[in-house]
């Protein structure tokens, strides 16, 4: 996993086009030489090295300019957007020389030879580096930060280093107001109890807001490496309340946040413990064997080889699989990618997995939030860097990111053989290749229609690495593709109005077919996922007056214990 880009001070502004290019000579070597055994065409290199050289005159000339008070255009970059980077021609040169040398160490890293897996290493490599050095990410450099340090007499750096201090207790970048935010006051609060508990999952039924529900009720299960109420952030955008308000009978799955007791728990463990027993007790419930379920991200890796485990078995408890950004063919991972390879994978099943001396261990939810920061850097680490510490400013309350900081460990055996097993060897696609909980897994056994979502722009799971899942999966299905990214994507209410969806009724071989026949429809998928699952959901019957029911009882108010417990 990667941790944070050391800081290194830039260098100061170049007196020519000349130092320019020496300075960048400079700044290049120092990566290229971490890269040994690629190969950059000298074609192409002397290719880059003239074009540096004319925008690099481009850009002295530019600041010459701006000295001159000719020109106070903007700087195309939202980071040096401010009236400051435009007014200071020292700063505004500093800051074109950098994005002209994050640009030129771009394309150099785009135009490596070798494997393509050495070359995606690089080219993040790169990225974290150019992200890091940003002279925006440095008080001495950035101008806004100076400009309010004075304002203030000095305030604003007091706080930013106050923040500094509590962010280095908490182990994180703050990135929103935690003190706003409350589970089970004003984010997770659609009315529910707590009717099923085990080591790992408690399992939550939410009250009906209809007269009638449909008879077979409808089982989601969120991820376990974040908590279940990215699905119940705040009323207006409940994906929970929003099927309950169509009249389903939900029950979601909150999984624990893991503690040293449970680091000795296996793969086997979460898909018996979490989807299977949430499925048992749904059917005990509400006396129907078959019912809609829904898996979120890898909530629908899990949900889908549970599943096919009970296919395995002969049972078959899906009326419909809904996969919301899920991953079950690992071929094309994205940048995750970069992260696994045997050397790695092998490290990880020796320091946490049950290789490791004196037993397994937990991976820490604060190493998981890190990484997935810093897949994106400028717009969840160094942003909130230069906000918070540099400017001494708040990062004002949003629901998401408090959610995003609210992360959960997970034990290293179980999460060593998701690892090896489907982002390494790329086996869960593979009908009898893995054996979980004692059984063959076979995806293609799952008897049920299918509703595939995915987001157009998510990083983390590839909008056509879900659409593989079409391949796989047997039943009839249907495949949606939204705009936006991962999160983003799916909490998109249709009340807000927001972002775009696609739709296909055909389904091609190809994901690029797909889209190429697909059409784009103003807003929220939610509505078209509502009209796919109502059939499969039975007919209307009069809804419950009590949560739980044939001996299972409510124990504690949603969203329960499990959901409070930090990482």
């Amino acid at each position: 996993m990667p941790t944070r880009p050391a800081k290194s001070a830039p260098a100061a502004a170049p007196a020519s086009s000349a130092d320019a290019a020496q300075a960048f000579g400079c700044a290049v070597g120092d990566i290229w030489r971490s890269f040994a055994g690629l190969n950059l065409p000298q074609q192409q290199l002397a290719k880059l090295q003239g074009e540096y050289l004319r925008e690099a005159t481009a850009v002295w000339n530019a600041s010459l300019q701006r000295l001159q008070g000719s020109d106070t255009a903007p700087l195309p970059d939202r980071r040096f957007a401010a009236d400051d980077w435009a007014s200071n021609p020292l700063a505004a040169h500093l800051a074109q020389l950098y994005l002209l040398n994050a640009r030129t160490l771009l394309q150099m890293a785009e135009s490596l030879e070798g494997d393509e897996k050495t070359r995606q290493r690089v080219r993040f490599a790169v990225q974290q580096w150019i992200d890091a050095a940003s002279p925006s990410n440095f008080l001495a450099l950035n101008p806004e930060a100076l400009r309010k340090a004075l304002d203030t007499q000095g305030r604003s750096i007091a706080q930013g280093m106050q923040m500094l201090l509590a962010d280095l207790q908490r182990g994180q970048v703050s990135q929103t107001d935690t003190s706003v935010f409350e589970v089970g006051r004003n984010v997770a609060t659609t009315e529910g109890a707590v009717v099923y508990e085990n080591e790992l999952i408690q399992l939550i039924e939410y009250k009906p807001l209809t007269a009638q529900v449909h008879e077979r009720p409808i089982l989601f299960v969120p991820p376990c490496i974040n908590k279940y109420y990215i699905l119940d952030l705040q009323p207006e955008n409940s994906f929970i309340r929003y099927t309950v308000e169509q009249g389903h009978r939900v029950f979601v799955v909150s999984w624990r946040n893991p503690d040293e007791s449970l680091a000795h728990k296996t793969w086997d463990d979460y898909i018996e413990q979490g989807p299977i027993a949430a499925i048992r007790t749904v059917q005990a419930i509400s006396g129907q064997k078959t019912f809609d379920t829904l898996g979120f991200c890898v909530g629908g890796t899990l949900l889908a080889t549970a599943l096919a485990v009970l296919a395995a078995r002969g049972e078959h408890p899906a009326s419909s699989l809904t996969l919301l950004t899920t991953l079950l063919d690992f071929s094309r991972t994205g940048i995750l990618d970069v992260f696994v390879d045997e050397p790695s994978v092998q490290l990880r099943e020796v320091t946490i997995g049950a290789a490791a001396p004196g037993g397994p261990k937990l991976l820490k939810g604060r190493e998981l939030a890190t990484t997935f920061s810093f897949l994106r850097p400028n717009d969840l680490a160094w942003t909130y860097v230069v906000g918070n510490y540099l400017k001494g400013e708040t990062p004002p309350p949003f629901d998401l990111l408090y959610w995003n900081g609210d992360g959960t460990n997970l034990p290293g055996p179980m999460f060593c053989w998701y690892l090896r097993h489907t982002y390494l060897q790329d086996e869960l696609k593979i009908p009898g290749r893995l054996t979980t909980c004692g059984e063959k897994v076979d995806l293609g056994a799952i008897r049920a229609p299918v509703f595939v979502y995915a987001s157009r722009e998510d990083h983390i799971v590839p909008w056509e690495s879900s659409f593989m899942s079409t391949a796989l999966l047997k039943g009839p299905t249907r495949f949606v593709l939204g705009a936006s990214g991962h999160i983003a994507g799916v909490i998109n209410p249709p009340a807000k109005g927001k972002r775009s969806h696609w739709t296909n009724d055909q389904l091609p071989a190809t994901a690029a077919q797909w889209l190429a026949g697909a059409t784009e429809h103003p807003g929220s998928w939610w509505p078209d996922w509502a009209a796919w699952v109502k059939p499969h959901a039975g007919k209307l019957v009069a809804a419950p007056k009590a949560y739980g029911g044939r001996g299972y009882k409510a124990i504690e108010p949603a969203p329960g214990r499990y959901v409070k417990q930090k990482a």
